[in-house]
């Protein structure tokens, strides 16, 4: 898949903000491809002519290595907001004003903040979950240990060794 249809897809998934683009998020994906690397334990890279995503044997990303990627943008999209919402706390912004009752609305900036702040943390730990899964797809047993091997028959032993003291 190219990196161009990875960012189409977030820009979707994001509810397609007026304020961001997809050359930003295809930017953001082809810098933070080792980024990915490092959380599975892969190797994939940018292929430079056809700008897609492939392994060290030229085989394309598969959709699970998308989706961690996708959920790393996405807790890289809320940072930024909190980021925005921190940084201009203390101004206020006014949503409702009316004169003959004299009512004014105000967004509360903390209760703002908290809010992409839980959702920036359950997406962390959605991804976590993830890269754990994503870790345990492919596990192989090193060993069967016990009766799990059907090549071998348990049979226990009546003998016992005794040991003379003879000092």
């Amino acid at each position: 898949m190219k990196i161009v249809d990875i960012a189409d897809e977030i820009h979707r998934e994001l509810g397609s903000p007026s304020t961001l683009s997809i050359p930003a998020i295809a930017f953001w994906v082809r810098t933070n491809v080792g980024s990915m690397n490092n959380h599975l334990n892969t190797s994939y890279e940018i292929d430079s002519s056809s700008f897609e995503i492939v392994d060290s044997v030229d085989e394309l990303i598969s959709i699970y290595e998308i989706a961690i990627l996708k959920s790393m943008y996405h807790i890289h999209y809320y940072d930024g907001l909190l980021r925005t919402v921190l940084a201009t706390a203390s101004t206020d912004s006014v949503i409702m004003l009316s004169s003959d009752g004299s009512t004014i609305k105000k967004i509360n900036k903390n209760e703002q903040a908290k809010t992409y702040l839980t959702l920036r943390n359950q997406l962390t730990d959605e991804l976590k979950t993830m890269v754990a899964a994503y870790k345990n797809r492919d596990v192989q047993p090193l060993q069967i240990a016990g009766d799990d091997d059907q090549s071998a028959t348990y049979r226990p032993s009546r003998e016992y060794i005794r040991i003379s003291k003879n000092y």
